[in-house]
C-alpha cells in the first residue's frame, strides 16, 4: 500500500467527523442565509423563499448591526492586548524563582479558566452591584461615590472586558509558560555576559523567542473575543442602551428571539468573514516582522 493511501485511510475517520459535524452544518447555514427562513417556514417549508443576498444587504443597512459591530470591535481591541499582556506577565512571574509558592500561584491563576462562565458572571454581577456590591463598598470606604458599573453605558463594556480578561488569561498563561520553558538558558547567560539587564534580556531574548507563541495566543484570543456572548447575556442582557450587545448576541436574538433564522445565518457569516479578514491581517503582519 502506498504511503499516501495509508495516510488518507488513517485520516479518514477524523475527516468524516469534521465533514459531518462541521462541514455540512456550515454549508446548510450558508444556504439558510440566502433564504427568508422564519417561524412560518419552520411550520411549513412551502413558505420558504430564496432571497439571495437580501439578508446581507439588510444587515448592512441596519444601524443595530453597526452598533453591535462597534461594540464587538471595542471588546476585541481593548480586551485582546490586555489579556495577552496579563497572561505574559503571569507566565513570567511563574517562570521566575517562586520556590514552593509556584504550584499555588499556578492553580490560582488557572482556576478561573475551569469555572463555569455563567456561574462566575452571576457572582461578578453581584460584586459590581450599585448598592450592595463589594466593589462599590470598597470605593465608598475610600470616599469615592458609587459607580453604576453595569447600568452606565460608559462603564458597562469596560466592566465586561475586565471580567473576560480575568476569566480567560490563565489559559494563555499556560501556553506562554510552555514557551518560556523552551527558551535555552544559554541565551540569557550570553546576554548577561554582554551586560544586558533584565529589560534588555526581555526585549532582545524573550520576546523574539516567543514570537510564534505570541502569534498563536493572539489569534486564539482574538477568535474567542469576537464570539462575545455569555458575559453580556448574563450580566447586562445587552444593555444599557445596547452598549454591550455584540454581533453574536444579535445573531442569537435574530435566530432564537425573533425566529429570523435566515437573517441570523447571515449575521454569522458576516462575523466569520470579519474574523477571517482580521486573522489574515495578523498573519500578514507577523510574516512582515519575520515571525513564523
Amino acid at each position: 500500500m502506498k504511503p499516501s493511501i495509508a495516510g488518507w485511510m488513517f485520516a479518514a475517520p477524523a475527516l468524516t467527523v469534521i465533514g459531518l459535524f462541521f462541514g455540512l452544518p456550515v454549508i446548510a447555514a450558508l444556504a439558510l442565509s440566502l433564504t427568508d427562513f422564519d417561524i412560518y417556514a419552520l411550520a411549513d417549508l412551502r413558505n420558504l423563499r430564496f432571497v439571495g443576498i437580501d439578508n446581507y444587504l439588510g444587515l448592512l443597512q441596519n444601524p443595530l448591526f453597526w452598533k453591535t459591530l462597534g461594540n464587538t470591535l471595542y471588546f476585541v481591541v481593548a480586551g485582546v492586548p490586555l489579556s495577552v499582556a496579563l497572561s505574559l506577565g503571569a507566565a513570567l512571574l511563574l517562570h521566575s524563582k517562586l520556590g514552593r509558592l509556584k504550584p499555588f500561584f499556578r492553580t490560582a491563576f488557572f482556576a478561573p479558566v475551569v469555572t463555569t462562565v455563567v456561574a462566575v458572571a452571576v457572582i461578578w454581577r453581584y460584586l459590581f452591584h450599585t448598592k450592595y456590591g463589594l466593589v462599590n463598598w470598597g470605593l465608598s470606604s475610600l470616599g469615592i461615590d458609587a459607580i453604576d458599573w453595569l447600568g452606565d453605558p460608559h462603564w458597562a463594556m469596560p466592566t465586561i472586558i475586565f471580567f473576560a480578561v480575568w476569566k480567560n488569561f490563565g489559559y494563555n498563561m499556560i501556553i506562554f509558560l510552555a514557551g518560556l520553558q523552551s527558551i535555552p538558558e544559554d541565551l540569557y547567560e550570553a546576554a548577561r555576559i554582554d551586560g544586558a539587564g533584565t529589560w534588555k534580556q526581555f526585549r532582545h531574548v524573550t520576546l523574539p523567542m516567543l514570537g510564534p507563541v505570541l502569534l498563536l495566543v493572539s489569534i486564539l484570543t482574538m477568535a474567542g473575543y469576537f464570539q462575545l456572548f455569555a458575559e453580556p447575556y448574563v450580566m447586562t442582557q445587552g444593555g444599557p442602551l445596547e452598549s454591550t450587545k455584540s454581533v453574536l448576541y444579535l445573531m442569537y436574538e435574530e435566530g432564537f428571539k425573533w425566529w429570523n433564522l435566515g437573517n441570523a445565518s447571515a449575521v454569522a457569516f458576516l462575523l466569520f468573514v470579519l474574523m477571517v479578514a482580521t486573522t489574515s491581517g495578523l498573519l500578514w503582519f507577523a510574516r512582515r516582522k519575520g515571525v513564523e
